[in-house]
């Protein structure tokens, strides 16, 4: 089975006919009526979108079957899948966050970081999400500068750390408050 990618979200309802608020992760919103049936994660559901309109950050949308408020605040949350084979082939130096998810993370010394165990948007932009081995995940933003290459075939990214979490200022210690004047 090919991997599946998330390309909306299902909101609120929208109205009493049976409307939502759509969120979708496509460049195209409206690229989700061109898909075919979208299924929920498990696979279990599939929805059919009948309409669509733009709203301002997401569209209204309508899905087959479901005419009343009730029938669409029981949707509320879920998040739609295709599969990646019906998705456009991406542009050079674009990917799925699917595509990304388990590669290895190296250094650009070639030191072993983790895995990539997911792509984030907290509203500044992407931030790659590295499990390593032990410890704390590392949140790093997903830019050319922090990530300078992506080998999809070698299954691997290549991160370039920033200098802040390289390591700690030697004076600064865990349990040492800093005060005024320390650097």
């Amino acid at each position: 089975m090919s991997a599946l990618v998330c390309v909306a979200r299902i909101g609120a309802a929208h109205g009493v006919r049976g409307a939502v608020k759509l969120w979708t992760f496509t460049e195209d919103p409206f690229a989700i009526r061109r898909y075919g049936p979208l299924s929920s994660k498990d696979g279990k559901r599939q929805f059919e979108v009948a309409t669509a309109r733009e709203a301002r950050d997401h569209l209204v949308a309508t899905f087959k079957g479901v005419t009343t408020r009730d029938e669409a605040e029981r949707l509320n949350g879920i998040e739609l899948y295709v599969p990646r084979g019906k998705l456009p082939a991406t542009d050079e130096d674009e990917y799925y966050h699917t595509d990304l998810i388990g590669l290895a993370a190296v250094t650009t010394d070639g030191n072993a970081l983790g895995r990539v165990v997911a792509i984030q948007n907290f509203g500044a932009g992407d931030i790659i999400e590295i499990a390593p081995p032990k410890g704390p995940t590392l949140l790093l933003p997903f830019s050319n500068a922090v990530v300078p290459e992506v080998d999809l075939k070698g299954g691997r990214v290549v991160i370039a750390l920033p200098q802040e979490i390289e390591g700690e200022d030697e004076d600064a210690s865990p349990g040492r408050p800093r005060e005024r004047g320390d650097p």
